[in-house]
């Protein structure tokens, strides 16, 4: 999937059906590895990563349950060390196996994170040229966060949003209503045409959503 120059590469976890993304715009460029979680999600990300001579710059965090952090150490193990990036709300999370959800589980997933920066809403990332502006998209977790690139169309929403769905917010330090009111602030102001990638599931649209999914026809 392109646009802008902007490529993804998408892996998918056998268990939860977590979505990890490779983001970059060059083969031998920078890139981004946005939520590894479980095997075989390092391994495939290693491989996609080495097969387009590809420079990790980070790794990006929309929020920090189990399923979306579990791939980090084995990713760091193959490709180097790297900078997480996690809004601060969540950063006990990584550690903590209550904190990340993975205990209901049975999984207890811990990370060794020794350089970990904040993503304070409204700032921005670049990669390679292109910026990605941070959304807020608490809610399901404290510290959700979605990341948008304009010039490309895009939106990584983590567990915010899904096709015809939103995140759970059934789990500790969930928020229903800061989730649907952070939807309807961020992401519904987008276009249209805005590709939105999700944690879990199908791609989707901006336009897609406002029109059918029956969360954000209640807001609209």
């Amino acid at each position: 999937m392109t646009d802008a120059s902007v490529q993804i590469g998408v892996t998918t976890d056998p268990i939860f059906g977590e979505n990890a993304y490779t983001v970059f715009q060059r083969e031998g460029g920078a890139c981004w590895i946005i939520d590894p979680g479980l095997p075989p999600h390092a391994d495939e990300i290693a491989s996609f990563v080495r097969s387009r001579r590809l420079q990790c710059t980070a790794i990006v965090l929309t929020h920090a349950h189990g399923d979306h952090i579990a791939g980090i150490d084995d990713v760091c193990a193959a490709l180097g060390a790297l900078p997480i990036y996690l809004a601060r709300e969540e950063w006990a999370a990584l550690s903590d196996p209550d904190e990340n959800l993975s205990s209901l589980g049975g999984f207890g997933i811990t990370v060794q994170a020794d350089d970990v920066r904040d993503l304070p809403p409204d700032s921005t990332l670049e990669l390679d040229g292109l910026s990605w502006r941070v959304l807020d998209t608490s809610g399901h977790s404290p510290g959700g966060r979605s990341l948008n690139c304009s010039a490309a169309r895009i939106v990584i929403v983590g567990d915010a949003l899904f096709a015809g769905s939103v995140g759970r917010v059934d789990f500790h330090h969930s928020d229903g209503a800061r989730l649907l009111r952070n939807i309807r602030e961020n992401l519904l102001s987008l276009p249209d045409e805005t590709q939105v990638l999700a944690g879990h599931g199908a791609a989707t649209t901006i336009g897609q959503e406002r029109r059918a999914n029956p969360f954000f026809v209640r807001l609209t």
